[in-house]
């Protein structure tokens, strides 16, 4: 008697496996009526899930900027102004995700040291005079004309290329730290060095924390990689305590309410935490915040979370802060299948864009919370800033792609 091929499927899988019950693997058959389902082609869930917090922050941004017209520094701006620019910049996020979800995985892993090399040269090329422009003393950006580009978003996805190509090379090496990691170590270390002449020590943490995290997944040895976090948070302790500007944002965030800080460095934060008391449980009603009426700056970037605590109150940001958390463990799942599939490099870079949008969106609402010093990360995928959602847009689009061959893998097809 023949066997229903689904049974042969999970025979197949207890044999090269050592047993089903050991695959961290989802079994996307089911069976109905003695006849398996039609198989869905990609994650419809997580594909709704960036759809909404996208739509949620379009909203949020025209709230947040509708107002900023009546600061003198933006008199010549419409209402609508940040609003056609966050829509323009969603549309090319949107298409430049539809672009890049065709393209197969195994061509991101053979060009993801030139994605790396890529990303350094931009780096230099912003601190460039005449190339990078400056914002509030900042060195961040290269203007394209339609938007301007911040390299920086660009290393984020492409450090989590790299780090993943790099652990797949050194598989056989990973138990010897200085052959394995030396080398990531260094091209980190000009990372930061680039990043901080900017400076922009908030992207450089972020990028630190997705290497790092891929290295830990990837198998690093243990104690080595402790040493090396060590030597990361011993690195910014320094920066910290021979930094004037970075002790001062400190010395707010731990007592923001004193007078030599409230007008000050703590502005933001007190303002911030004004915001998410005025929200309650329920709000006070989309549009009715106060906060945004040039008593919190940059409200429709950084400080967006507190905005929506004050409109939409405690519900809102419960609402967003669940479907952080759902999309962060989504992207570590599909992570983990392209592991159980031997697919290093597709499993440690979805994992990396885990630790990315989770851990880029839990320093934000640490600092829109008040438990977190002040930091100028934006919350991915909702807060204005057109290279931030064009790069998230094509770093998830990726990873929906290795789940769609990872489902390919499962039905017995090819990536």
């Amino acid at each position: 008697m023949i066997q229903p091929w689904t049974e042969r499927l999970r025979a197949l899988w207890a044999g090269s496996k050592g047993g089903a019950e050991n695959v961290p693997v989802r079994d996307w058959v089911s069976v109905s009526a003695g006849q398996p389902t039609k198989l869905s082609g990609f994650d419809s869930t997580l594909v709704w899930v960036v759809l909404a917090l996208m739509g949620l922050g379009l909203v949020m941004v025209y709230s947040a900027s509708i107002a900023m017209p009546d600061n003198p520094r933006f008199a010549k701006y419409l209402p609508t102004h940040f609003l056609t620019r966050h829509i323009v910049a969603i549309s090319f996020g949107l298409v430049a995700a539809l672009i890049t979800v065709q393209v197969p995985v195994s061509t991101w892993e053979r060009y993801a040291p030139w994605m790396f090399v890529l990303a350094l040269v931009l780096l230099v090329a912003v601190l460039i005079p005449g190339v990078g422009k400056v914002v509030y003393g900042a060195r961040r950006w290269i203007p394209l004309g339609v938007m301007n580009f911040q390299p920086s978003e660009l290393a984020k996805m492409a450090i989590a290329m790299y780090a993943a190509s790099y652990m797949m090379r050194k598989m056989d090496v990973k138990e010897n730290f200085f052959q394995a990691v030396w080398p990531m170590a260094v091209s980190l270390a000009i990372v930061g060095v680039l990043l901080l002449a900017e400076p922009d020590m908030g992207a450089f943490m972020v990028i630190a924390a997705i290497a790092m995290g891929i290295l830990f997944l990837g198998g690093v040895n243990g104690r080595m990689f402790f040493l090396i976090v060590a030597v990361l948070v011993g690195a910014f302790v320094l920066m910290i305590t021979f930094s004037e500007f970075r002790r001062e944002r400190i010395f707010a965030y731990l007592n923001p309410w004193d007078e030599k800080y409230a007008q000050g460095k703590a502005y933001q934060l007190t303002h911030s935490l004004i915001a998410l008391g005025r929200g309650e449980w329920l709000g006070q009603g989309l549009g009715s915040s106060v906060e945004k009426l040039h008593y919190l700056p940059e409200a429709h970037t950084d400080f967006l979370l507190a905005v929506i605590g004050e409109e939409l109150g405690f519900v809102g940001v419960a609402l967003v802060i669940i479907a952080f958390f759902w999309l962060s463990r989504r992207l570590f799942h599909i992570g983990r299948q392209a592991i159980a599939l031997d697919r290093v490099f597709a499993g440690l870079y979805a994992q990396g864009i885990g630790i990315w949008v989770g851990g880029q969106a839990f320093i934000n609402m640490g600092v829109n919370l008040g438990a977190l010093p002040t930091k100028g990360l934006t919350l991915p995928l909702m807060s204005f800033g057109g290279s931030a959602i064009l790069m998230n847009c094509v770093a998830l689009a990726i990873v929906l792609r290795i789940d769609i061959e990872n489902r390919q893998l499962m039905r017995g097809g090819r990536a």
